[in-house]
């Protein structure tokens, strides 16, 4: 298996069809662009154009939303083989999915069929081996390490008896993939656990400080929408000051990585993202320097 090629440990933004005139016509200096790769599942076109002119300004991230790696169904061949075609021609520098399922028969014994959500897995001794067994499969089909994403979760399973950290440090041990830690995810939980903010960000520090050192790839951020009873992970605005917090311990305990500045919703005038990605880097370099200051 391939490692990942080298990426730089600096910040960047979507890749969105709303600023491709505006990045393509004077590049920023970002450190990545990302996409979801199911929007260039396609042979040609447009869009598939624009990201292969991306490429030549900036590494690109491919974000996969169907790979379905929590499925007992097991992952489509068809849509691997859609995602080694696009990889085979990208050459990202990252490939990425979720730690979730998507595909199951809707009645036993039923065809499996996509239910386009991404479903939260159960923390179990039993849905650890099916996710780990659906990497394998597309990491052997890539040729290259996958990073997978810890989810946003509106409900628990049971029979959950591992916790999160330990259930990703060990999918990390069996199959040599990443861990995608989305930060904004992990106050999202606290939130909607009963948290208030400087609780949520605690917690997500805590579930940071219980990762295995080197397990982690690449870091998103994002913003939330706090409704009345629950707390949703829409992509919809700028990132919040318990997401910040929780980045800057993160920096700090694994060392700057590729971040990443999701925006999916109400998406913003590009200086906006710009200038979220741009602070991501501000936080890194104090972190950076304050660890260089002498004791």
């Amino acid at each position: 298996m391939r490692a990942p090629a080298p990426c730089p440990p600096r910040a960047g933004i979507g890749l969105r069809q709303a600023h491709y005139q505006a990045l393509l016509a004077a590049p920023p200096p970002l450190g990545l662009v990302e996409v979801h790769a199911e929007n260039f599942f396609g042979e040609g076109g447009a869009a598939l154009g624009v990201l292969q002119a991306a490429r030549a300004h900036w590494p690109v991230s491919l974000h996969g939303v169907g790979l379905s790696l929590g499925a007992a169904a097991g992952v489509d061949e068809s849509h691997l083989q859609r995602l080694a075609a696009l990889v085979q021609r990208i050459e990202p520098v990252l490939v990425s999915d979720h730690a979730c399922f998507s595909r199951a028969p809707r009645r036993q014994g039923g065809p499996v069929v996509h239910g386009h959500d991404l479903l939260p897995l159960a923390f179990t001794d039993a849905a650890l081996g099916i996710l780990a067994r659906n990497v394998q499969r597309v990491q052997e089909r890539l040729q290259r390490q996958l990073l997978v994403e810890n989810l946003s979760a509106y409900v628990h399973w049971a029979d959950d008896h591992i916790a999160e950290p330990e259930f990703f440090n060990e999918l990390v041990r069996r199959t040599g993939c990443g861990l995608l830690l989305d930060v904004n995810n992990l106050v999202v939980n606290a939130l909607n656990d009963g948290h208030g903010e400087a609780g949520a960000a605690a917690a997500a520090c805590r579930w940071v400080d219980a990762l295995t050192a080197g397990a982690v790839g690449e870091i998103h951020l994002a913003g939330y929408h706090a409704g009345a009873d629950l707390v949703v992970d829409d992509h919809g605005s700028r990132v919040h000051a318990p997401v910040w917090q929780v980045y800057r311990h993160a920096v700090q305990r694994l060392g700057p990585l590729p971040t990443l500045v999701e925006w999916d919703t109400d998406i913003p005038p590009l200086p906006v993202l710009l200038a979220e990605a741009a602070q991501a880097d501000a936080i890194a370099a104090e972190v950076l320097a304050a660890a260089a200051l002498p004791a």
